[in-house]
């Protein structure tokens, strides 16, 4: 089922029964046309269960996570101070994400009316001012990931770059979000907030580098852990990775990150990269972030994915995918580029495509294209 205006308010309605306890609680997914698939699921194995969301599956098997009325409610008013009011919210992101599901969840706490773009024939900077234009409150908020910010700000028009200044703030998450972006934001007059979560946080709880009110950030080796009552209650069905991936200390529950992050002196938490992102080649240790970071500073180069891959010579190879637009633009003039700067560190393998293969929360699909680079690599 895609969402838009005609079917909101069937969902609506299920969600708002699950929330409020008169009815079974809500899965979101994703069916095999990729539209977003809701059914109601009773979760016997949790206790006040209200909505079942799938991970991203960005770095391997979705996981479908339980997210209780208490966890939505915590982080649905967590979500109001921050933004400091309560407001009418435009759904411009897919359903079977959590961010999608927050917009939702957060309009029925507040007891405003969202509207839903269509996405039928997909995001566009025409369908979202149209539906930006349908929003009555005075007091307006939406959810984007940086792909679809980017398409908003590229010679935008003047009624897209009127309905992006009329939103109070516009939360940007799912991906990091390039300085370049958020500089162009800026300039624009758009207030963006960006924001770090996951599905086992409800979304969003850190942002601008501040935790939500009540939510709790520590790093423990190097990684990143948050807590608080906006944590999931576990995975559906997966008993095993639940254990690995929760942890309860007292009256507080964690979820134990993959992300390396940094907490400075006043507690604004920096996100460094994925632990699993570290590459090995030839006994050093290579940040893939940091190749990546190097990678878009290279002129028409707007996005860079960088991995390990399977090397007989090495064990294994940084190689790399880079976006650009730029017709002129090949490996060997990357490679020359940022070759000084990262010697060894320099991709072995470069692809210069015109997109990055995203999933449909416009995180990046890391499992194919790693794929991809280790298929070219094959050999080397």
């Amino acid at each position: 089922m895609t969402i838009d205006p005609q079917n909101l308010d069937s969902v609506l309605r299920a969600l708002a029964d699950a929330i409020h306890s008169e009815g079974p609680a809500v899965r979101f997914g994703t069916s095999p046309s990729g539209a977003a698939d809701i059914t109601t699921v009773d979760v016997d194995e949790f206790e006040d269960a209200a909505v079942v969301v799938s991970t991203s599956g960005s770095t391997g098997t979705p996981k479908e996570t339980v997210l209780s009325v208490e966890a939505l409610a915590a982080s649905s008013m967590a979500t109001a101070m921050a933004l400091q009011g309560e407001g009418q919210w435009l759904l411009a992101l897919p359903l079977q994400y959590v961010a999608g599901v927050q917009v939702l969840v957060r309009s029925l706490f507040a007891g405003t009316r969202p509207w839903a773009m269509d996405l039928s024939g997909g995001f566009t900077p025409e369908a979202f001012t149209a539906a930006a234009l349908e929003l009555t409150d005075r007091t307006r908020f939406t959810s984007l990931v940086p792909t679809q910010l980017q398409r908003l700000l590229e010679d935008p028009s003047p009624e897209t770059l009127a309905v992006l200044r009329r939103f109070n703030a516009i939360l940007l998450g799912g991906a990091p979000a390039a300085p370049e972006l958020l500089a162009a934001a800026k300039d624009a007059g758009v207030n963006v907030v960006t924001t770090y979560g996951s599905a086992e946080t409800c979304g969003g709880c850190v942002y601008n580098g501040v935790p939500l009110e009540a939510v709790q950030v520590r790093i423990v080796e190097g990684k990143v852990q948050l807590g608080g009552d906006v944590i999931a209650s576990g995975y559906l069905g997966q008993a095993e990775l639940s254990e690995a991936a929760f942890l309860s200390e007292g009256d507080t529950r964690w979820y134990l990150t993959n992300d390396l992050g940094a907490l400075d002196v006043e507690g604004r938490l920096t996100v460094l990269g994925r632990a699993d992102d570290v590459i090995i080649s030839g006994g050093e240790k290579i940040a893939a972030s940091v190749v990546a970071a190097q990678l878009e500073k290279v002129s028409g180069v707007s996005a860079a994915f960088v991995a390990g891959v399977p090397s007989a010579q090495w064990g294994q190879s940084v190689a790399a995918i880079v976006e650009s637009s730029d017709p002129e633009l090949d490996a060997e003039k990357v490679r020359a580029a940022v070759g000084t700067v990262l010697g060894h560190s320099t991709p072995k393998v470069i692809l210069v495509e015109a997109q990055l293969t995203r999933l449909a929360n416009g995180k990046v699909d890391r499992l194919t294209m790693i794929e991809l680079l280790a298929e070219v690599n094959q050999g080397k």
